[in-house]
Formats: structure tokens, C-alpha cells, sequence
């Protein structure tokens, strides 16, 4: 089995270009047949709604809807911090598809004993 990656992104939408890194990274690693989480924190558990990560970051990035789609269809999936996502007063039901809330202990749950690769913005 291929090594599993772990992104770790606390930044939303007011760093898109560091958001938009931080994707190719996941998107990159998941379409490599790596098993990849995206552990969502901060600003960045906005990201997990419908319709939040959108947009173009740069002049020559590639749309970030474009890059959520891709992560989704090679089987990347993304745990968001319920402290954060709750202190924003978020709603649940507008999680996008592959997320699910969950904090530490869960996430070194997904890691378990084989460890993974990490990455961190």
C-alpha cells in the first residue's frame, strides 16, 4: 500500500494561493494512489461547505472548485476540526461530500501505526 499523506490547512479563502497549494499538494498525492487527508483547522474548516472553495487564486492557478473535484474523484477526503467548524457556528448539513467533523484523535486514528507523509499550511 502506497504511504498515506496528511495536509494539514488552517488558512481560508483570505490566503487563496496558499489554499490553492495546499490543494495541488493533496490532489497530487490522492491521484498518486496515496491514501490523503485533508485535516481542515481554523478558517480553513469553511472550505468543507458547498460552494465556499471557489474561485481563482492567481493568473494561471487553476480554479479551486476544479481541484476539490479532482481530490474527491481520486478518493482524497478531508476531516474538519469541530471546534473550529463550531466556534464559526457552521452548518453540518452543508458539509461537502467526503468530509466529516473530527479532531486529533481521530486523525492519528486514520494514520495509525504505518505513519504518513505531512504537510503542513
Amino acid at each position: 500500500m502506497a504511504e498515506k499523506a496528511v495536509i494539514s490547512l488552517t488558512t481560508g479563502l483570505e490566503d487563496s494561493e496558499k489554499v490553492t497549494v495546499a490543494f495541488l499538494v493533496a490532489v497530487g498525492a490522492a491521484e498518486q494512489g496515496r491514501p490523503t487527508l485533508m485535516f481542515l483547522t481554523k478558517e480553513a474548516s469553511r472550505l468543507a461547505l458547498e460552494g465556499v472553495a471557489t474561485g481563482v487564486a492567481c493568473d494561471g492557478c487553476p480554479p479551486l472548485s476544479d481541484l476539490v473535484s479532482r481530490y474527491g474523484k481520486a478518493g482524497g477526503s478531508y476531516l474538519v476540526c469541530p471546534i473550529c467548524f463550531d466556534a464559526r457556528k457552521l452548518d453540518k448539513s452543508q458539509l461537502i461530500e467526503h468530509a466529516e467533523l473530527g479532531g486529533t484523535v481521530p486523525m492519528w486514528q486514520w494514520i495509525g501505526d504505518e505513519g504518513a507523509t505531512t504537510f503542513s499550511y
